[in-house]
């Protein structure tokens, strides 16, 4: 087996963890050539990339098979490992859905009737979405429910809530307080709050895929945008947040980068690649 010639200035770290939406995707939902051959230049140095996404794997894999993708990604906050070289799932953890029911019924107290959406279990899985729910324009494809069994009629790895009259940290912050012993609670964008297995987040899934590569938290710098990459961020030995992250990433982060309109990725790994 052949192995890259060293570099002058060898690559710090033997695993390279990005989000997709707001990190490595610019706002068309594209990658950039810059990043693309920065990425290649990573791991040509013997570095791994791998995707770190709030995205369950039906909503992730023609964008993993656009960039020809074959390593591993982590999917649905941690839910999944996958393996998109060979197009299998490895992983999966569900929600216990009795236990969510509940906490939905213990928000819901608090803050009158939510509009609801959920991500059904497997490479399969629908997004399956309630009335009122607000789904980003986009071309990725949901199912419809009127009937709130629908939610609960199979396995899923989270639901998502949506609140007319709160800010999504608002209603991350209720939902935390009154069922964050039942189900994990995150923000991963603008207007995705989402209620998952109880102690689930990117770093679970992270540190899986991360043992099956052969690489530590200590090998390991994480690029992302949102609160859900806090707990990637923790885990790894190095967190940058782009410029366009939330508040509460930027707080926790090692350094901020540029955006990701502006190439945020490609301008850390090459002043890291030297």
């Amino acid at each position: 087996m052949s192995h890259p010639a060293p570099l002058d200035h060898p690559f710090p770290y033997k695993l390279v963890a990005t989000d997709l939406d707001g990190t490595l995707l610019r706002p068309d939902d594209t990658v950039s050539e810059r990043t693309r051959e920065a990425l290649a230049a990573v791991t040509a140095a013997g570095a791994a990339h791998i995707i770190v996404t709030g995205r369950a794997v039906p909503w992730t894999r023609h964008i993993l098979d656009d960039l020809g993708y074959e390593g591993l990604a982590v999917c649905g906050q941690g839910a999944q490992v996958y393996h998109a070289g060979e197009h299998r799932l490895l992983t999966s953890v569900t929600l216990d859905r009795q236990l969510a029911g509940l906490a939905l019924s213990k928000i819901e107290a608090e803050t009158g009737p939510l509009a609801l959406a959920a991500s059904r279990d497997g490479m399969d899985g629908e997004v399956i979405v309630g009335p009122g729910y607000q789904v980003q324009e986009g071309p990725l494809p949901v199912t419809p429910f009127t009937d709130v069994a629908a939610l609960w009629a199979a396995p899923l790895n989270k639901v998502y809530v949506q609140h007319p009259g709160m800010t999504d940290d608002e209603l991350a912050s209720v939902a935390l307080a009154v069922a964050g012993d039942l189900v994990g609670v995150t923000v991963a964008g603008e207007g995705i709050v989402e209620l998952l297995p109880l102690g689930l987040s990117k770093a679970t899934g992270l540190s899986l895929a991360a043992r099956r590569l052969g690489a530590k938290a200590a090998d390991t710098i994480a690029f992302g945008d949102m609160p859900n990459d806090i707990p990637m961020f923790s885990w790894a030995a190095h967190g940058v947040a782009m410029a366009n992250a939330h508040a509460e990433l930027k707080a926790v982060a090692d350094e901020v980068t540029t955006s990701n309109a502006d190439d945020g990725i490609a301008v850390v790994l090459e002043r890291l690649l030297g």
